[in-house]
């Protein structure tokens, strides 16, 4: 696979609100970028920056009110693509009544997997998340960390070209955190892409080649985030967290 898996092309999005929508919030203002094939690209900024709102409008959740976004080479409005996309939540919302094993068997059917191919291919992904001893059980009893580890397996289940990993982190431990950080990796060596919605800053400067930083609906900086953790001042290295604190400061 080449080429890019998402690109955002002067995209602008405004929530009307008030009688007859006349008043509205600028939640996205003219942003550009793309995704390119194998590479894991970061989406970083403070609350309110814009992030969840580009995310919705690649998934179709929403549609923006200028621009376009090509998803998988095609306009989001082809739901086609969306059965090569992979997404984790940071909440999920899955049905409790249903067992690890049965959830996965439906998002798969849902994404278009043959059934054969699901048969062979779940029991490897509930092992892979720890979770191949309880997946006979209700999702009801599950703990906050397992159920993020079942929604890691959901977001696998169509062995996706795009992965978007929502503040993946929430609620997992220390293995989980390594759990997932393995699976960015490996999908970036298959030559796909992940997408990293994360407020965690470690997180984000140990795995990501790329970022995208909204400050106020704008992106603050776009490029490799070895660039980033150079100071323009002094050319030494520096955290990302100083970094992003720096472009943080100009937030609206």
């Amino acid at each position: 696979m080449s080429g890019f898996v998402a690109e955002f092309q002067q995209v602008s999005k405004r929530y009307t609100t008030g009688v007859l929508g006349r008043f509205g919030v600028l939640a996205v203002d003219d942003v550009s970028f793309a995704i390119q094939a194998g590479e894991i690209f970061g989406l970083l900024g403070p609350n309110r920056a814009g992030k969840t709102t580009l995310v919705k409008i690649l998934l179709s959740l929403c549609r923006p009110t200028q621009g376009q976004v090509l998803r998988l080479g095609e306009p989001t409005s082809d739901a086609r693509t969306l059965a090569r996309v992979g997404y984790m939540h940071e909440n999920q919302a899955f049905p409790r009544y249903l067992t690890a094993f049965g959830l996965l068997e439906f998002y798969g059917a849902l994404s278009f997997v043959p059934q054969a191919e699901l048969r062979r291919r779940i029991p490897r992904l509930l092992e892979r998340v720890g979770l191949a001893d309880r997946c006979r059980e209700p999702i009801s009893r599950f703990s906050k960390g397992m159920v993020q580890r079942l929604a890691l397996a959901q977001a696998l289940i169509n062995d996706p070209d795009l992965l978007v990993l929502d503040e993946p982190s929430e609620g997992l431990d220390l293995n989980g955190r390594q759990l997932v950080r393995e699976v960015a990796r490996e999908m970036r060596d298959a030559g796909k892409s992940v997408l990293l919605v994360s407020h965690v800053v470690p997180e984000a400067e140990r795995l990501c080649d790329r970022l995208a930083v909204l400050v106020g609906g704008r992106i603050a900086y776009l490029g490799p985030i070895a660039d980033l953790l150079r100071d323009p001042n002094t050319g030494n290295a520096r955290p990302l967290e100083q970094a992003l604190r720096e472009l943080y400061a100009f937030s609206p």
